[in-house]
């Protein structure tokens, strides 16, 4: 049916013919006058002919059409004037057919008073209301309370009130459990608490590198006076900021940048905020979209932008550059547009490198991780099991999967993991590892037919054990081939299904063997994605396994069989790292920042430590 047939009281045909070619907005009404949908066009007449077209149109776009009972226009001046009243209408009318951001509250911020020999480090909300540092902002209130939980053990700087200081006359729990030195009482002296504030400062600033050195020159001074005490207590501090910087992405780049990530699967969207201040990634913020209507994936992320940065611009701390995913076709609007209601000038990138290459990575890897989460969830899961159920041809339900897979180095160390997945997701307290022994190394189908036959059988002898429904094994023809034989050797009737990495080995595009033949999974994207979520999770538990298995095996420092580490350089990596597994942790970037370790020896350490 043509989309213009689908609603009855409205003559679209003669509403047309008086339709502007210039820039403006649109507002469809239904028949008690409420807005449906807002819009805006660069060029008015085309873009509201392209919803009566005779065919093309999408089923939510037909929707919409049919609850058509009259338009209303405002012609502007350009089409940044249109983007903006757009969002004006949109935030006014609140229509069901656009997509509506919550209005957040104004940033957090960490605060340090600069009124007191003493200062104090607190959160606060807002601009620079009150003389002092401010760094953010933070994505959350959370993510302030664990920076300040984490300063207040690192550096113990003061974060009661002025009030609360001055009245003190004896130390408080915060003294007595070691989060604060007692300026109050005069406990620290005025030089040594500068010094903890401006190490403060510098790791608000991103400049953990350099207080790293600083540390360690630190201790070094306090070791060689036979201050040992205190030599013990800057180990600390570098050993905490150690852990803090594998939990942080941090890079060298400079600048206040928002990088938006985007993901897109099964209708659903999801857009993530990385949100870098001064070089240093602070959090990031995600939110999920489900358009109403039907469109390209650059339209979708200027309706984002648009209400993120125009309509929502109060409670923004705008940056000073924006990164997103993809070419925008209205940049040029988008920019003016927040240039208009902020009085700020701030460019929109898309083609970046180095650094912000790595955090533009980061955020479509955070939007992936964080879409993923929200479609596995329980609602979504019923709808995968439920597709699984009719890919696979099966009239019994699934409910109850077992998963296979086998990790080794070059032939070291064999292990195979099985994890099991039921109705409800991951059952992590049947997870179970079998070490592998007494095969010719590499030998992954003897491997297989060991760690099933010790999964089954004694549910085959004497009925013992949970049944699974189905049996994946992460492999090709041969593993599943040599899967079956162990089944049907124990005279068990359990399907098996057979997950093989396609050409590319990308996620998304693996080959699925069943019943001696390929399965299609087009159009069953939820079943894949529980498919794809059990054998990641089999293979993570399988290699953890090996690699502890591994590591007990060998007696030597993991960093004595490295070519070129000679006791010097281990030393080094020990010492900057904070210890094996800080050095374990590490990428090739931050490696290659110990002294003597080059770019092409930091790759070296990085494949040796992870080599699966």
């Amino acid at each position: 049916m043509a989309g213009g047939e689908q609603s009855s009281n409205f003559d679209h045909k003669a509403f047309l013919e008086t339709v502007s070619h210039r820039p403006g907005v649109y507002e469809m009404l239904d028949h008690n006058g409420k807005t449906l949908y807002v819009g805006k066009a660069k060029n008015l007449k085309n873009r509201l002919s392209s919803y009566f077209r005779a065919s093309g149109l999408t089923t939510k776009t037909l929707a919409l059409i049919s609850k058509i009972a009259d338009i209303e226009l405002t012609v502007t001046n350009s089409e940044t004037e249109a983007l903006l009243l757009e969002q004006n209408l949109i935030k006014d009318r609140k229509p069901p057919y656009n997509i509506l951001l919550r209005d957040d509250k104004s940033y957090p911020y960490i605060y340090i008073s600069a009124d007191s020999d003493f200062p104090r480090m607190d959160s606060c909300r807002g601009r620079k209301r009150t003389k002092g540092l401010y760094f953010g902002p933070y994505p959350s209130s959370h993510a302030v309370r664990e920076s300040l939980q984490l300063l207040q053990k690192i550096f113990k700087v003061r974060q009661c009130t002025d009030t609360y200081f001055r009245n003190r006359t004896r130390p408080c729990l915060q003294y007595q459990i070691h989060r604060c030195k007692a300026p109050c009482v005069g406990l620290v002296s005025e030089e040594e608490y500068q010094q903890d504030l401006n190490d403060t400062r510098q790791f608000l600033e991103g400049k953990n590198q350099q207080l790293i050195r600083s540390l360690i020159q630190r201790m070094e001074v306090a070791a060689e006076a036979l201050d040992f005490e205190q030599a013990a207590a800057i180990r600390d501090q570098i050993n905490h900021l150690r852990v803090v910087q594998e939990q942080q992405s941090v890079t060298r780049a400079a600048g206040n940048v928002d990088v938006i990530g985007y993901a897109q699967l099964a209708g659903n969207t999801c857009f993530d905020v990385l949100f870098v201040r001064m070089g240093r990634v602070l959090g990031h913020k995600y939110y999920f979209s489900q358009f109403k209507l039907e469109a390209g994936q650059g339209d979708y992320l200027s309706d984002f932008m648009a209400q993120f940065y125009v309509r929502l611009v109060n409670s923004r701390d705008l940056p000073g550059e924006i990164i997103v995913p993809f070419k925008l076709t209205d940049s040029v609007v988008m920019e003016d547009a927040i240039h208009a209601v902020s009085g700020k000038k701030i460019p929109i990138k898309h083609s970046i490198r180095g650094e912000r290459q790595d955090w533009l990575r980061l955020a479509n890897k955070n939007a992936r991780q964080n879409l993923d989460s929200h479609l596995a969830s329980k609602s979504h899961l019923s709808q995968r099991y439920t597709q699984l159920q009719s890919l696979l041809g099966v009239e019994q339900s699934i409910g109850r999967m077992e998963c296979f897979d086998i990790s080794h180095t070059m032939g070291e160390a064999t292990v195979a993991s099985c994890v099991v997945f039921d109705a409800q997701g991951p059952v992590n307290s049947e997870y179970r590892r079998y070490n592998i022994t007494g095969i010719e190394p590499g030998d992954d189908y003897a491997a297989m037919a060991i760690a099933l036959d010790k999964r089954y059988r004694k549910l085959a002898d004497a009925g013992e054990g949970a049944r699974p429904d189905l049996i994946i094994i992460d492999g090709g023809k041969g593993q599943l081939g040599k899967a079956t034989q162990v089944i049907e050797g124990l005279a068990l009737d359990i399907p098996l299904l057979g997950v093989a990495k396609g050409v590319t080995r990308k996620p998304g595009l693996e080959t699925l063997l069943y019943q001696d033949h390929e399965l299609d999974p087009a159009g069953a994207e939820a079943a894949l994605l529980l498919i794809q979520q059990i054998r990641d999770e089999a293979h993570r538990f399988a290699i953890t396994g090996h690699r502890q298995r591994r590591e007990k095996a060998r007696k030597r420092s993991v960093l004595e069989d490295i070519p070129g580490i000679g006791s010097k350089r281990r030393s080094a990596l020990l010492k900057f790292f904070g210890g094996r597994a800080g050095v374990s942790n590490a990428t090739v970037d931050e490696l290659k920042k110990v002294e003597g370790i080059s770019h092409a020896l930091a790759q070296q350490i990085y494949q040796h430590l992870h080599d699966d």
